[in-house]
């Protein structure tokens, strides 16, 4: 089955961005969350960063309660 890219609905925190990131690459959530922050935290580009934040907010699809997309 292959793996879809959605939005978490259980741990999200903001959006479901970096939970959903971290479900469909297969890692902690938690990482996921520290490399967003770190990435923002950085100097030169953060804005590109929240910005792609918010675009995958408003274009991943959210995970479904039976787990399909």
């Amino acid at each position: 089955m292959a793996r879809k890219l959605t939005r978490s609905r259980d741990e999200k925190m903001i959006c479901g961005v970096a939970a959903g990131l971290a479900e469909y690459f297969d890692i902690d959530a938690t990482i996921m969350r520290l490399i967003w922050v770190v990435a923002v935290l950085m100097p030169g580009p953060n804005l590109i960063i929240i910005a792609a934040y918010l675009v995958l907010c408003l274009l991943m699809p959210l995970k479904t309660a039976n787990g399909a997309s």
